[in-house]
């Protein structure tokens, strides 16, 4: 089967920094389904392992994580799904990625696709959905409101592809006022379109900015990007007792300054289930099926704003050169081998 791969990781100007390469196809066994991938979208994490992180015995590395296709063949332990149905799922850090013609991933971490859309703009759905609502309900607790400022959140980088989908998110199962941030005025009326009531510049002290809207002080804090740049105005502008959660990797992050305040302090990551293997993995499969309940109703959209070509190493590290340059708006997704 045809796949993009690296072996060794570095910057995206080097020659092998992925390659087009030919593998053989995996078996389903257990509760893995083999899916044939129809289109693919890429996030950052992609792009932070095939800078950092190399292969155990210099073998290939697929990246890759959503993806949406066709089951192929089950594993004789499957139990929810059959070959022939449409799915989408954003993968496993520990297991090859989704860049390849067919990809093995647990039925666990899989839901089925939204009826209404195309594979490319399903693609762009699984990862983002996952963390974002996992950030919100789990981690967060939106629907406990904070004592004060409970019914308001800060959403910090909201054109992102994790902060696209939180608004939508929010404006649909949440009475919360969300105030976003964007930096030009295309992701400006692009937060705007997902839902946000209102919008700050995030390239200048949001602190000030947010005081200025005359709201108050949220009691929930969303940061998706830049984290350590904004956390001196995220501790100033927070709510008493507020939740304050991120997705990023600040070079270092000091939470004493959050103690005053008593604010509590969440870390996100959509892979630790898979990762660990947790008793309620399954969740992930159930909350991307009602995510696409909620894309076939009508509420929420999906987040895909291009799509760049197909699945190929040219392709991929046009688009890996687009996500570092910090410039992607929404989600870019790539279809077809």
């Amino acid at each position: 089967m045809k796949a993009v791969a690296y072996r060794t990781p570095g910057p995206i100007d080097r020659e092998d920094a992925l390659q087009d390469i030919t593998l053989g196809t995996p078996k389903a066994e257990g509760r893995d389904l083999l899916v044939k991938v129809n289109a693919v979208s890429v996030n950052p994490v992609d792009t932070k392992l095939r800078r950092a992180v190399a292969q155990e015995g210099g073998e290939w590395r697929v990246l890759g994580f959503d993806a949406a296709g066709v089951v192929e063949a089950v594993g004789a332990e499957v139990q929810d799904f059959k070959p022939g149905d449409a799915v989408f799922y954003a993968g496993a850090l520990d297991r090859p990625g989704t860049n390849s013609e067919y990809h093995l991933v647990d039925e666990r971490i899989v839901g089925r696709k939204p009826a209404t859309l195309t594979d490319a703009q399903a693609a762009a759905l699984p990862l983002t959905s996952i963390t974002a609502w996992e950030m919100l309900f789990d981690r967060l607790e939106v629907k406990r409101p904070t004592p004060q400022g409970g019914n308001m959140i800060l959403v910090i980088g909201g054109a992102g592809g994790v902060g696209s989908i939180t608004i939508q998110l929010l404006r649909t199962l949440t009475d919360l006022t969300v105030i976003a941030t964007a930096s030009r005025p295309e992701t400006q009326d692009w937060v705007r379109e997902c839902g946000a009531h209102h919008v700050v510049n995030h390239r200048e002290p949001l602190a000030p900015q947010v005081e200025a809207l005359g709201l108050g002080a949220p009691g929930f804090v969303f940061s998706t990007t830049h984290t350590g740049r904004h956390l001196a105005d995220i501790v100033e502008l927070i709510a008493p007792q507020g939740r304050f959660g991120l997705i990023d990797d600040p070079d270092e992050l000091n939470a004493m300054p959050l103690k005053l305040k008593a604010v509590s302090l969440h870390w996100e990551l959509m892979f630790t289930r898979s990762l660990f293997g947790t008793p309620d993995m399954a969740e992930q499969g159930k909350l991307l099926s009602e995510v696409a309940a909620l894309v076939d109703a009508g509420r929420i959209r999906s987040t895909v704003t291009e799509v760049a070509g197909k699945i190929d190493a040219a392709t991929l590290l046009a688009v890996h050169a687009r996500i570092e340059s910090g410039s992607a708006r929404g989600k870019i997704v790539l279809e077809g081998f």
